[in-house]
């Protein structure tokens, strides 16, 4: 039977459904989230349950958001979920690149497959997709895309989408020509090996980066496949929050540049970057830039593109 395990209770408490202890995967899908509720996403997997025959099994890791009622939502669903699974409840944050080192720590399958909470499959055989792939290839390093089919469409959140449609949902074909440049946590699929050579930095602090850090280290000594598997992105942003998710990017995106000049120097995000760099009195008209991105009687275009200016504004910090 299942039930709540205590282990450190200050720290952590996992929850773990009937059909876990004897399940035998061999794919473990992880899920870390942070004051988002994943209950969506949990159902939609569950839901290929029955075809799964317990070769899946799922791990959710609330990393620290300190809400009871999500907590106990989200123990509802895991222990209602139809694969096997169990839930770690963190009473602090530690952030994401601990949080999803510390997810593998419980996984038992021979691939790990990182999904951010946020996701919903696009399609019903999303799972087995990712399973077939297993069976057939054993790949070290595979991502699956995503893309923005079941995302809200209010208008609050049209400067992302457009932003998101032009750099992220990519065809799988065009991900393929830079495999390293196109990973991202929110779908990607890792062989446990080699995650034990090659780990998420927990170095890496607050928002962007690490995934892609990550990719390129492993890029350089293991194959990175792309295929057409995705899941939507359902947690678009306003203007507003994405360009504070910028601002604390920065750092991160010094880290990249510093050890991976060779990767980053390709990107236009750096190249921008260095051309602000060169122009005077940058710092002084970059607020002009997110005055732009945020003024919503801009055609959403401009403000997008405004947007984009200050990334590179901010980065120009940084090369």
């Amino acid at each position: 039977m299942g039930g709540v395990k205590r282990s450190a209770p200050k720290t952590r408490i996992m929850t773990e459904n009937p059909t876990w202890a004897s399940a035998r995967p061999v794919l473990s899908v992880l899920v870390p989230f942070y004051r988002d509720d994943p209950s969506p996403l949990i159902d939609a997997l569950s839901d290929e349950a029955q075809a799964l025959a317990g070769s899946v099994e799922l791990i959710v890791l609330d990393d620290g958001s300190c809400d009871d009622d999500l907590a106990q939502r989200v123990q509802a669903r895991i222990l209602a979920s139809r694969l096997p699974a169990r839930f770690i409840r963190l009473k602090k944050n530690e952030g994401r690149s601990r949080g999803r080192n510390r997810l593998t720590s419980s996984a038992r399958g021979g691939s790990y497959l990182f999904l951010d909470s946020d996701m919903l499959p696009d399609s019903r055989t999303f799972l087995q997709t990712w399973a077939d792939l297993i069976a057939r290839q054993d790949p070290a390093v595979a991502f699956g895309g995503f893309s923005l089919l079941q995302a809200p469409q209010d208008a609050a959140f049209a400067v992302h989408r457009a932003m998101s449609q032009r750099s992220e949902c990519v065809p799988y074909q065009q991900r393929a020509l830079q495999p390293e440049k196109y990973v991202y946590t929110s779908n990607l699929l890792v062989r446990r090996d080699v995650f034990v050579a090659e780990s998420f930095d927990s170095e890496f602090s607050g928002w962007g980066w690490e995934d892609v850090e990550w990719a390129m280290r492993v890029a350089r000594r293991f194959r990175v496949i792309h295929l057409d598997n995705a899941a939507t992105h359902l947690g678009l942003e306003s203007a507003d929050r994405l360009a504070g998710k910028y601002e604390q990017s920065v750092a991160n995106f010094a880290r990249v540049v510093d050890r991976h000049p060779d990767f980053v120097s390709r990107y236009p995000s750096y190249r921008v970057a260095r051309l602000l760099k060169k122009a005077p009195g940058v710092r002084q008209w970059r607020p002009w830039f997110k005055l732009a991105a945020l003024n919503e009687s801009l055609p959403v275009r401009a403000r997008a593109f405004s947007l984009r200016l200050y990334r590179a504004a901010l980065y120009a910090e940084a090369v």
